[in-house]
């Protein structure tokens, strides 16, 4: 409810009537946020337009279209059931910045009550029609008129999510054969074995039906994951090259290059070099990446777990949008997925964490040393990314480099000397 009252307050200019579009995922505990955010925003004086289940980027498509003054996501996006969180977008569509973020906390610790509305100003809430609608043709419009997905078999997992409805929908309206799974949310069964987390059912069910593509979700569908026919997952890097040569072959690509995370394979950085573009990357998360598109010039950006921004349709990412953009690639090449969508050899990568409860491990001097002595190791032919969690108290620990022994040595180093540290602690 706090929320809700600072981020109104942080969003009312002028006298005009202010408005909130809030949307929601399928678990159990948006009911209770839902309830307290529309507290806090109406008792801010602003109108509350509710949005029930939608995907994230639906939410960022009609904070701008409503012409509302902030939009808001109950989510924990990939997370278990037990999980929520709130996301806020601004009035153009993209998600806010740091600093905006913290204006909005600080004024959580402050007694605003004296700034809330007055009792004939308080804000109202009433559910909006047609949601559903309005995404899946904003969705379909992505794609050239003219193109049909008919003669597809595609099998969609919706993650038990906020797309249950709408990505089954606007692929069977683009002319597909639509095997849906995971689409039957509870409450309590969003991302459960299932969605770009877990896609091995969707594997599963894709060599069962004989398809032609697996597309997989997650909870609040801002990002997603391919499997071939074959039954192989194709993660974000693998698209990012698939969607960044398509554009770049067609003139849509801007920038001369595509922005990744430092999380990203160096095989695709190498691969985009190759064709004459530029890999930029940022730091972990998909803000980053759009904050480096918008400062750049860039409309190509995503990152190695399915969050891809396709900044001509959207502000965000959109597991949808980006989906269609690989079917148009094979419906234009008329080849199977498992070939266009193996566009680079990845160089071995591992990824492991480490678990502290407290303190700062990574500024010790003998993990500085690891760091150092490893890097060294690696060499040219090699990266080392080390970097705390943003959601857990886990330090997470990924090298890559061509000689695969190295690249596990290394890691297994630097892990063994964090876990001193912090049993010294």
């Amino acid at each position: 409810m706090k929320v809700g009252m600072a981020a109104g307050l942080s969003f009312q200019r002028g006298n005009h009537r202010h408005r909130v579009v809030l949307g929601k995922d399928t678990r159990l505990s948006g009911y209770m946020i839902e309830n307290a955010l529309v507290a806090g925003f109406c008792a801010a004086g602003m109108d509350v337009f509710l949005l029930g289940p939608v995907p994230t980027p639906a939410v960022a498509m009609l904070a701008r279209s409503l012409r509302a003054d902030i939009g808001v996501m109950i989510s924990a996006s990939h997370n278990p059931y037990y999980d929520n969180g709130i996301k806020l977008f601004g009035p153009d569509g993209y998600k806010l910045s740091d600093e905006i973020e913290m204006r909005i906390e600080a004024l959580l610790d402050q007694d605003i009550d004296i700034a809330l509305a007055d009792a004939d100003a308080l804000g109202r809430a009433k559910r909006i029609d047609g949601v559903h609608d309005r995404y899946i043709e904003f969705a379909k419009r992505t794609l050239p008129r003219s193109m049909s997905l008919s003669g597809l078999r595609i099998v969609i997992d919706c993650a038990n999510g906020a797309a249950y409805k709408v990505a089954p929908a606007a692929l069977w309206e683009l002319g597909a054969e639509v095997i849906a799974i995971h689409d039957d949310p509870n409450g309590f069964n969003i991302n459960e074995e299932c969605g770009s987390t877990h896609p091995e059912s969707l594997a599963r069910k894709v060599h069962e039906v004989r398809a032609d593509i697996g597309i997989a979700l997650d909870g609040d569908a801002d990002r997603m994951v391919i499997v071939d026919e074959k039954g192989n997952v194709v993660d974000g890097d693998q698209i990012l090259a698939l969607i960044g040569e398509a554009w770049h072959q067609s003139g849509h690509l801007a920038g001369g290059g595509v922005v990744a995370t430092v999380m990203s394979n160096l095989g695709l950085e190498r691969f985009l070099d190759g064709i004459g573009l530029q890999l930029h990357r940022t730091k972990v998360g998909d803000r980053y990446v759009v904050e480096h598109m918008r400062a750049h010039g860039l409309n190509v950006g995503g990152e190695q777990s399915g969050h891809i921004v396709l900044s001509n349709f959207s502000t965000t990412g959109d597991g949808l949008v980006s989906a269609l953009q690989v079917l148009a690639c094979v419906k234009r090449q008329n080849k199977p997925v498992s070939e266009l969508c193996s566009k680079f050899e990845p160089v071995p990568q591992l990824l492991k964490n480490v678990r502290f409860s407290g303190g700062k491990p990574l500024e010790a001097a003998p993990v500085k040393a690891a760091i150092e002595e490893a890097r060294n190791r690696l060499g040219q032919s090699g990266r080392l990314v080390i970097r705390p969690s943003g959601t857990e108290p886990l330090i997470r620990v990924m090298a890559e480099g061509d000689d695969p022994k190295l690249v596990e040595t290394v890691v297994d180093d630097i892990i063994g000397v964090i876990s001193e540290v912090r049993t010294a602690a």
